[in-house]
């Protein structure tokens, strides 16, 4: 499933990394870019969206509602 999610917090590399590892741990196998300028982490994963989006703020990072 491909989720798209607004995370204001991103300010560089090292949050689009933090994010990554942390979707990471919940799905090995997703595949996710994360648009620094624009905010947006963009998912395609078999983990749920909720699953996601806590991985997302568990890194420390606050979701657009």
């Amino acid at each position: 499933m491909k989720t798209s999610l607004k995370v204001p917090s991103i300010a560089c590399e090292v949050c689009a990394n933090a994010i990554t590892k942390a979707i990471k741990s919940q799905d090995p196998n997703a595949q996710i870019a994360v648009d620094v300028l624009q905010k947006i982490v963009t998912v395609d994963s078999q983990a749920t969206e909720l699953s996601i989006r806590q991985a997302i703020e568990n890194a420390g990072h606050i979701l657009e509602a």
